[in-house]
């Protein structure tokens, strides 16, 4: 009898010591380089941690860290998370230029139509051709801004008017573009373009609506200029990645919940967030009674000659380049039906 109830209290301490084990709770830091209270961190990366502790029951907590508050600089992001140095980021691609030649097609002038759309595609994209660029991290999703345009001091009413003024170029794709249309690039983190208007360093930048109300950009210039057409001028490319020890190193379940918050549904949500960001910024440079500018069309073709040899530059140097580059166009005209 004393035997037994041996077993059943060994029995009974192993299930507890296995419950308590499998009730283990998981924190893991995300690092970016916006404010807080800018789009994607307050509509899609606040809300995507919300929604991962929620499924997990509170066992998966992610703690988020805006405004590069763990350290480092913008173009440091990435290998961050490749690195274990956080356990997940999110970060513009094109901070580290010439690492993800393929996936930069996306930035290309004129393939972007609006950012849940492209976001969708682009995801899709990634997914078939470009997977070895983010080789060594776990991709949760890849996402673009929706019409990239022009924030300036001066009014931008044609091509002529951007001649030598100094813009910023969020990336090498577009601060070749920038070169090709006449104007100096300048590049720099977005973080850095406050201080860079204030001070004369730049009189103009390349960005679209939503980030605009985070960085006051709309009380720092006095134009803004937009195009005619299905397309925007250009976009750029966003990633969510993870280090893969920190996922690997959850319980399958909540793997699982990871795999569930991720790929082409958050894109597309992401890219949502940013369109909707759009319109809020575009208001209050409205309210604020600044120049809003929409080339025609005959002034928006004159923009996509002159911007093409930035296209025929990038399939020339990169592997399969007019094959990727179809791809991507392809792919954008499928989800923007």
């Amino acid at each position: 009898m004393k035997r037994l109830s041996t077993i059943v209290w060994a029995a009974i301490a192993f299930l507890t010591i296995a419950s308590a084990a499998g009730a283990q709770e998981y924190t893991l830091r995300l690092h970016h380089f916006l404010p807080a209270t800018s789009t994607i961190p307050a509509k899609g990366l606040a809300p995507w941690a919300a929604r991962i502790e929620e499924a997990s029951e509170g066992r998966l907590k992610i703690e988020l860290y805006p405004s590069m508050q763990l350290g480092g600089a913008p173009p440091q992001l990435f290998d961050q998370a490749k690195d274990g140095v956080v356990d997940i980021i999110w970060t513009v691609l094109g901070y580290t230029p010439g690492r993800f030649p393929k996936s930069e097609v996306f930035e290309t002038p004129f393939m972007v139509t609006n950012g849940q759309d492209t976001s969708r595609a682009f995801q899709e994209y990634v997914e078939t051709y470009a997977m070895d660029e983010f080789s060594g991290v776990k991709l949760i999703a890849a996402h673009t801004h929706g019409p990239g345009l022009f924030h300036m001091k001066e009014p931008l009413n044609s091509l002529e008017d951007l001649a030598g003024t100094k813009v910023r170029g969020g990336s090498r794709i577009i601060s070749q573009m920038l070169a090709n249309l006449g104007a100096e690039p300048i590049g720099m983190p977005l973080p850095s373009v406050p201080e860079a208007l204030t001070t004369g360093v730049i009189s103009g930048t390349t960005i679209p609506w939503e980030v605009t109300t985070a960085f006051r950009i709309s009380e720092l210039v006095g134009t803004h200029t937009g195009f005619s057409g299905t397309n925007g001028l250009y976009t750029q490319t966003f990633a969510l990645v993870m280090n893969e020890a920190s996922y690997n190193g959850l319980p399958e379940d909540l793997r699982a919940i990871i795999d569930a918050n991720s790929g082409a549904g958050l894109a597309a949500q992401f890219g949502a967030a940013m369109d909707a960001g759009d319109i809020i910024g575009r208001k209050v440079a409205q309210d604020r009674g600044n120049l809003i500018i929409t080339l025609d069309e005959a002034e928006t073709e004159r923009w996509k000659r002159a911007a093409q040899p930035t296209i025929d530059n990038w399939i020339a140097q990169v592997p399969d380049g007019q094959m990727l580059y179809d791809a991507a166009k392809a792919l954008v005209a499928k989800y923007s039906q």
